[in-house]
């Protein structure tokens, strides 16, 4: 007898979870999940689930604490409830900045988050765009780690002529020099000092910017401050403008404002993480879908086939 898929989301991104329902061709299942009027989740799953093969999309995006709770207290009500097997799809991995001790007696955040999903029953999980990759190996259960790279390629390959991939830090240099030769690109780097967290300041730019559209490349843009102060500098240096192109639009404290002051001309992210209400306003945001790469990927995931093709 086949397996059953069944998809539940919770508050999260919902609208991402209507998306792979719709690629699916599945409902979306029947869960109430709300707060009491003390901040406590309450979750109640409202359909059969006994020997299912179920996915919970949810990514930890702020209001993370919340999110994460909702994600944990779902998967502990399904395993419950007899699921055969539950998988935590995760398009964006709350916490995974906090991946090693930067200093003495601070926690690995993201190794806890790890251990506390695999605690209460997930069985795999699905993520993009890993802030950083060897979380991965924090999990003792399979992990899928997707790349939103094929979507936001081929809009930079419609979308923009004379272009060069620029790094805004060295860590993130692996990824743009990716991006670069599947454009047949060049590649410059930023180099950036930051002196506390949220907060730095950009030096230099190794590489010849002159004259380029210079695309400045992350996982993800916060509070933007990496992005602006980048872009500020490849203008000095003689770009002809400058765009940016992300995974995660988290979009934190005075993101928008300096989105809006800033010579970025655009800011090209997916919807992985659902806009707050002042960035749908802001006009330099283009929001890419990574819905239907999610739905494959869970598609295959049921079907016990390889998601192999789908790492770029």
């Amino acid at each position: 007898m086949p397996k059953v898929m069944k998809v539940f989301t919770g508050n999260a991104n919902p609208q991402i979870a209507k998306e792979i329902c719709d690629y699916l061709g599945v409902p979306l299942g029947a869960a109430e999940v709300k707060q009491f009027s003390d901040g406590e989740i309450s979750v109640d799953i409202g359909e059969n689930v006994r020997g299912a093969d179920v996915f919970v999309i949810q990514p930890t995006c702020p209001p993370v604490n919340d999110n994460l709770m909702e994600l944990l207290i779902m998967v502990d009500a399904l395993r419950r409830a007899s699921a055969r097997r539950i998988t935590a799809v995760m398009p964006y991995y709350g916490y995974a900045r906090q991946d090693r001790k930067v200093r003495p007696r601070v926690p690995i955040t993201a190794k806890a988050v790890a251990e506390m999903l695999m605690v209460v029953g997930t069985r795999r999980v699905l993520s993009m765009d890993l802030h950083a990759g060897q979380i991965q190996g924090f999990f003792n259960i399979p992990v899928d780690h997707l790349y939103a790279a094929p979507i936001l390629l081929e809009f930079i390959r419609n979308n923009f002529n004379d272009v060069i991939l620029v790094s805004p830090d060295a860590g993130g240099v692996e990824r743009t020099r990716a991006f670069a030769k599947r454009l047949n690109a060049g590649l410059a780097i930023v180099d950036k000092r930051r002196d506390q967290a949220n907060e730095c300041e950009a030096e230099n730019v190794i590489g010849d910017v002159r004259g380029k559209t210079a695309i400045l490349l992350d996982d993800m843009v916060d509070t933007a401050g990496t992005l602006c102060n980048g872009a500020e500098i490849l203008m000095q240096k003689g770009a002809r403008e400058v765009h940016a192109c992300c995974s995660h639009a988290v979009l934190s404290g005075p993101a928008i404002e300096r989105l809006n002051k800033s010579v970025i001309k655009s800011l090209l992210v997916t919807n992985s993480i659902p806009l707050r209400e002042e960035a749908k306003q802001c006009e330099k945001i283009t929001v890419l879908s990574v819905g239907k790469l999610l739905g494959e990927a869970i598609k295959r995931i049921h079907n016990e086939d390889s998601v192999s093709y789908l790492f770029v």
